[in-house]
């Protein structure tokens, strides 16, 4: 059995969900899953964040009046090193148990690798390199940034080389390629 929070993230990793939660859900599916315990951020009347603690979800729209449209969602991991017990809602900690402060990135790529879940080393956007490294699972279309080196003004000071920054779904395959040509 793999323990605590690292099931969750194997499985978002895997299947590119969140409890079930694609990018393209609508906020009233996504909300009637996590709750109603969220943040709302609006920069405009054609963009949408809420905020779930570790998980954010972010929808925008062509007029006011449309419907929202997925856009993407992203696990926030980094904030679980502040050790704010309240950051996991409810649903998840049902699901998965207590989270660590930290995911570690080879103990996490172990278990995919077990499971036969590759992922791909893609390069930084060069803004970010080298302090973060960028890695992608192909099928499910999940990137994860990890602390790649440390940096006094780049990186948070309460993780260490080898975490998991963030997790976010999706990532298109022509982002993949268009960040291979720059580089």
């Amino acid at each position: 059995m793999t323990p605590y929070s690292l099931s969750f993230y194997v499985d978002v990793v895997t299947t590119g969900t969140v409890l079930g939660l694609g990018p393209a859900d609508s906020p009233d599916r996504v909300t009637g899953v996590l709750g109603s315990d969220f943040a709302e951020n609006s920069f405009s009347d054609r963009s949408l964040c809420r905020d779930y603690g570790l998980a954010e979800f972010y929808w925008s729209r062509g007029r006011a009046d449309d419907p929202w449209a997925g856009n993407h969602f992203t696990l926030q991991v980094h904030k679980l090193a502040y050790r704010d017990r309240t950051l996991v809602n409810e649903g998840l900690r049902a699901r998965y148990g207590r989270f660590t402060p930290r995911l570690r990135f080879a103990k996490l790529e172990r278990l995919l690798k077990r499971r036969g879940v590759p992922l791909l080393e893609i390069p930084e956007i060069p803004a970010n390199a080298p302090y973060f490294r960028t890695f992608w699972q192909p099928d499910s279309q999940v990137a994860l940034s990890v602390i790649g080196t440390y940096g006094e003004y780049s990186t948070p000071s309460n993780l260490r080389v080898g975490d998991v920054y963030r997790v976010q779904g999706p990532m298109s395959a022509k982002e993949v390629e268009s960040r291979t040509r720059v580089a």
